[in-house]
């Protein structure tokens, strides 16, 4: 595969839509208002909750104080649910998926296939063969990276970022770029409100604008990004 003229008008479209998506956004929107609109009208005793649904926060460190956990990033917790159907696989139906044709493989692969119609749904992908199931962010960064971006990003081209990113979303199109030859540029952040500068972040997409890429919340600062 290569960058020929399919793959051209291909990108040509898909920064098209980028650029105009972000020209939508009202140039007032705070950090604030996102946030609002994120969280929704959840009350304290919603997201107690929530809290409750997972049973290893019921616990207290370090002598009494109830444990906080933070580090979802490199590890999430599971809730009832989640824990009751992986109890489920194990006990019932423990298999390879797409690789037997005996009962268990069979039944492992048609629940796989499930959870990956419900996630294409729920994020409204045109297909569930758009969904691509990753042990963790970096490992799906490095795979755009290197199968899309290794094929269609090249000289001339642009990768916007933040400057609020993980190096998980930095370094992969950093090298990238040393040997593809293409430019990564770096949209700032509101002083006031440490969140994204959405004015900024017009401004850097050009028609050379290939991909943008940013996370939702910021592990560091917690700011929310719409």
């Amino acid at each position: 595969p290569g960058r020929g003229a399919g793959a051209s008008r291909k990108a040509t479209s898909t920064t098209t839509r980028v650029a105009s998506r972000f020209q939508s956004l009202p140039p007032s929107a705070s950090s604030r208002q996102v946030e609002q609109s994120s969280r929704g009208t959840l009350t304290a005793e919603e997201v107690l909750g929530f809290r409750d649904e997972f049973p290893i926060l019921d616990q207290s460190v370090y002598g009494d104080k109830p444990l906080v956990y933070l580090d979802n990033a490199a590890t999430s917790q599971k809730p009832r649910r989640v824990l009751r159907a992986m109890e489920e696989y194990y006990e019932e139906y423990n298999s390879n998926v797409h690789r037997g044709v005996h009962a268990l493989s069979a039944k492992a692969t048609d629940r796989y296939e499930q959870a990956r119609d419900k996630v294409a749904a729920f994020v409204g992908a045109g297909s569930s063969r758009d969904v691509v199931f990753t042990r963790n962010a970096s490992e799906a960064i490095n795979l755009v990276a290197y199968t899309w971006g290794l094929d269609n990003l090249g000289e001339g081209d642009e990768v916007v970022l933040t400057v609020a990113e993980h190096h998980s979303n930095i370094v992969p199109w950093q090298m990238l770029s040393q040997r593809n030859k293409f430019d990564v540029k770096f949209a700032g952040l509101d002083p006031k409100t440490q969140s994204l500068d959405l004015d900024g972040l017009r401004n850097l997409i050009t028609p050379k604008t290939k991909l943008v890429s940013f996370g939702h919340v910021s592990n560091v600062l917690g700011s929310v990004n719409p």
